[in-house]
């Protein structure tokens, strides 16, 4: 492993700064847990590594009924899932969270990192794009919000310019007879990385009796994660029943654009996009009965 320099800025001048130095290949470090790895296999050579956990602005965490919830980018994962507010209010970031890696890893492991990493298998992704989450930017140009959809251009690759920094996610506030879900499936627990994931959210009319509003977004299935606009638009006015699942999953499965590779083949994970849609719509469903908006 190349030597480099170690930063720890406490403020997003310093690190914007470090990050745009022209003679200096810079990389910030949340978690670490995908970078440190990737330093240590010589995939990624830089000369200063520049830790933003010290940053108030990225290890921010809190919620406002009008603005919604605001993520740090440093933010590990354990906070989210052992946050009472979380738990109650996004419980699909909760499901999320809880699956990155073991107890230790989520010690560490963050949310800015899940998605600065761009892998299309990464966890948050397809969570935060069907809860409309957005990211605010800061770079030597200013700042810019980026929706989460938008975020990844392919494996690995962002949309982040020399100097800018992700420093936080805003999360809508849920509305009233709303619920989201996310799963995944794994070969095998300690195999971790997921073959296919699904994020689904839904809202139910005010009676619950029709779905007023529908996302699904697939990961794992494509070189970034995919919003699957036609399978959640045909959900809108339908009455939400094992049938128009199976109808939207069938849609998701045309969105998905999946390879074969060593955890499964192009054929396997079609079919495990229409299982997953079917099964997280209803866990979506199941959450929006129970949101009462209260």
């Amino acid at each position: 492993m190349k030597p480099f320099d170690y930063r720890a800025p406490a403020s997003l001048d310093e690190a914007i700064a470090l990050l745009n130095h022209p003679e200096l290949r810079a990389r910030p470090l949340a978690g670490g847990t995908d970078l440190l790895v990737q330093l240590r296999s010589g995939r990624t050579e830089i000369d200063v590594l520049v830790d933003i956990k010290r940053i108030p602005e990225t290890t921010h965490l809190s919620y406002d009924s009008m603005k919604g919830l605001t993520v740090g980018a440093a933010v590990p994962c354990y906070r989210l899932y052992e946050n009472r507010q979380i738990q109650d209010l996004y419980p699909a970031l909760v499901d999320s969270a809880s699956l990155i890696g073991g107890v230790a890893v989520q010690g560490r492991a963050t949310i800015g990192g899940n998605l600065c990493n761009s892998a299309p298998s990464g966890d948050f992704l397809p969570t935060l794009i069907v809860l409309g989450a957005s990211c605010r930017v800061i770079g030597p140009r200013g700042e810019r919000v980026v929706p989460v959809q938008q975020f990844c251009t392919g494996p690995g690759s962002k949309v982040l310019e020399r100097g800018e920094l992700l420093v936080s996610f805003q999360v809508p506030t849920p509305r009233p007879h709303s619920g989201a879900r996310y799963l995944r499936f794994i070969p095998r627990n300690e195999m971790d990385i997921a073959v296919v994931g699904v994020g689904a959210s839904v809202d139910l009319s005010d009676d619950l009796q029709e779905v007023a509003s529908a996302r699904i977004g697939l990961g794992a299935v494509a070189p970034t994660p995919i919003l699957a606009r036609d399978a959640g638009d045909f959900l809108v006015g339908k009455v939400p029943s094992e049938t128009t699942f199976s109808q939207a999953s069938a849609l998701a499965r045309e969105a998905a654009r999946p390879i074969t590779d060593m955890r499964g083949s192009i054929a396997y994970r079609q079919h495990l996009v229409g299982v997953l849609v079917k099964r997280a719509l209803q866990g979506a469903v199941d959450r929006a009965q129970k949101n009462r908006g209260d």
